[in-house]
């Protein structure tokens, strides 16, 4: 559980963690493999979310997924990249969250093993990207103002008085 101190300075951040829908890059399922790996390759991003036609987040596709596709065992080779769809490579499990419903101390802990998490509403459809990046600079602000907020007194020091 967070400091009470910590928890009220990271929720006056919070609403910027939340990087919107409408500034990331994502593909469709649908899209053909192509696409994702010129989407991946001129925005220079190692892995994006992947939507169905109703706006749902149902995979994520990464710049690795589609290189190993062109791979074999003597040669590589662009064929998979017209060949196969998006939803052919997409990697299916992964961790979502709400805004609303997903305690911080959740996040923090799901953002140590990912450097992304899609953020989807009630339906599933995706509102956007909670990034470790937006994380740590929210503890970067913790750390600078939380003597401008509260008196901490060590632990040990109280006992000497």
């Amino acid at each position: 559980m967070f400091s009470p101190a910590i928890q009220h300075l990271i929720e006056e951040k919070s609403g910027a963690f939340l990087i919107p829908a409408s500034r990331i890059a994502f593909v469709q399922e649908d899209n053909p493999l192509y696409h994702a790996f010129l989407i991946l390759t001129k925005m220079k991003y190692a892995k994006i979310p992947v939507l169905d036609s109703k706006q749902r987040v149902v995979g994520l596709i990464s710049l690795a997924m589609i290189t190993n596709e062109m791979l074999t065992p003597d040669d590589i080779t662009i064929d998979a990249l017209s060949e196969l769809k998006v939803k052919d490579v997409m990697q299916v499990k992964f961790d979502t969250i709400n805004m609303v419903q997903t305690e911080l101390e959740t996040q923090l802990h799901l953002l140590v093993d990912n450097a992304f998490l899609p953020v989807v509403d009630d339906k599933g459809v995706f509102q956007g990207l909670l990034t470790r990046r937006e994380w740590i600079k929210a503890f970067n602000y913790v750390v600078h103002n939380i003597d401008h907020e509260y008196e901490l007194i060590p632990k040990s020091h109280k006992n000497l008085s």
